[in-house]
């Protein structure tokens, strides 16, 4: 098992300027390349990490044999978020949604901008979605029960990037998962490596 800080996180450089997603994804070839030659790969990612694991499956189905996507970024999170908040909100959501709309441009120490997409299909690699328990989103005023919602209708959208995935929920975990209840987040990566030596 091997975890990489992608550009300006942890002890990885600040990049020099803005990024895409599929910028990213020469940032994580590299790091395989580097790590895990030309083997095949079980990306984890957890949050904005799931998403870019979830987006960089469908163009390297010689590099993942299966995935793991942790309270994952959902796929129109922008859509979701300015479908539920308007901009005339005012108080703690619209910091929320400023916040939000200010990280997804960019203003985050990746400086990837990170826009709405489809889920697009990598095939039949066994996969494992698992979405957070706790309903923390719900502590929002006023908007808090609606955005739930919204999450959660863009982890049930996760499922369609594989024919072989599974949805589960982290009982008693909040965003986090793999802070707040580690077990479930090994287990889910276990689970995905059991599928894919199965195939072999």
């Amino acid at each position: 098992m091997c975890s990489y800080d992608r550009l300006g996180e942890g002890g990885s450089g600040e990049p020099g300027d803005r990024q895409s997603v599929a910028d990213t994804h020469g940032l994580l070839t590299a790091v395989l390349d580097r790590v895990a030659g030309d083997r095949e790969v079980v990306p984890a990612g957890h949050s904005l990490g799931g998403l870019i694991a979830a987006r960089y499956a469908p163009d390297h189905p010689d590099r993942v044999a299966g995935l793991v996507l942790l309270d994952a970024t959902p796929p129109s999170m922008t859509a979701d978020l300015t479908g539920v908040v308007p901009e005339a909100a005012t108080g703690p959501g619209a910091e929320v949604r400023a916040q939000n709309l200010a990280v997804f441009g960019g203003e985050n120490p990746e400086r990837v901008v990170v826009e709405d997409g489809p889920v697009r299909p990598a095939g039949d690699v066994p996969t494992e979605v698992v979405r957070h328990g706790v309903p923390y989103l719900g502590e929002i005023p006023e908007y808090g029960a609606e955005l739930e919602r919204a999450w959660a209708e863009g982890q049930e959208r996760w499922p369609a990037v594989s024919t072989d995935s599974r949805l589960r929920t982290a009982e008693g975990a909040g965003h986090h998962i793999h802070v707040d209840r580690p077990a479930i987040a090994a287990d889910a990566v276990g689970d995905v490596v059991d599928r894919v030596a199965g195939r072999a």
